[in-house]
């Protein structure tokens, strides 16, 4: 990260009492004096001004059951937010790792770290999400091998990439996909001829669902869950 960006991330100061300071010599990086704002700093490197020591707040990780009609936004005119079901400080630098609808419940990861929502989120990642989902007609055998080769949406210009369907019974089943397009799920199915009538998300990468949490619960992941993505 860039020294200017790191300094104005731990402290109040704005990038402009930042650059002053840089200029006056205040600031150091492991013991010597550093003018210039476009130094890179690593995370254990030691970072002074004027003689004390300044450190980057600890990043935050949640795992939440979010119940029907909670919105994945930090802010909302007409909904609630995943936001209001949490009991933490500064809670306006938390932003949900990937969204679900107003109507879907289940796993959805919470953090301030930017970098580690993106690999989650990015189309590219290849992180992997697990659905439960009931729909209105009987899924026929043949959908679990359209949806594995991949199925055109409506305005979309390219079929979505290959997709895991597990049939439960003939009315649910699970659906592991890498994706996340605009209500996915929901189109996939109206794409066959069928409508979700309910939907659960259950896993993200490596972290499935706590069975512990009730809808609206949450808790804060390990690091061993952490790590995994």
């Amino acid at each position: 990260m860039r020294l200017d960006k790191y300094i104005s991330s731990v402290t109040d100061m704005s990038r402009m009492q930042v650059k002053r300071a840089l200029k006056s010599a205040e600031v150091t990086v492991n013991g010597v004096a550093v003018t210039d704002q476009r130094t890179l700093v690593q995370a254990d490197d030691e970072v002074m001004f004027n003689g004390e020591l300044l450190r980057a707040a600890k990043l935050r990780y949640f795992m939440l059951h979010k119940p029907e009609g909670y919105v994945c936004a930090t802010k909302d005119k007409t909904n609630m937010t995943i936001l209001e079901l949490l009991d933490e400080d500064n809670l306006e630098t938390l932003h949900a790792a990937g969204r679900l609808d107003i109507d879907t419940t289940g796993l959805v990861l919470v953090t301030d770290d930017g970098q580690w929502s993106h690999r989650i989120t990015a189309p590219k990642s290849d992180c992997k999400k697990t659905y439960y989902v009931e729909t209105s007609e009987p899924i026929e055998q043949e959908v679990v091998a359209t949806f594995r080769e991949g199925i055109k949406l409506k305005g979309e210009l390219r079929p979505t990439l290959p997709a895991e369907l597990v049939l439960v019974h003939e009315q649910a089943a699970r659906l592991t996909l890498c994706e996340g397009k605009y209500h996915q799920v929901k189109r996939m199915f109206a794409a066959v001829g069928n409508k979700v009538e309910l939907l659960h998300r259950e896993r993200i990468g490596n972290i499935e669902l706590d069975e512990d949490l009730e809808p609206g619960e949450y808790r804060e992941l390990s690091e061993q869950e952490v790590a995994s993505l």
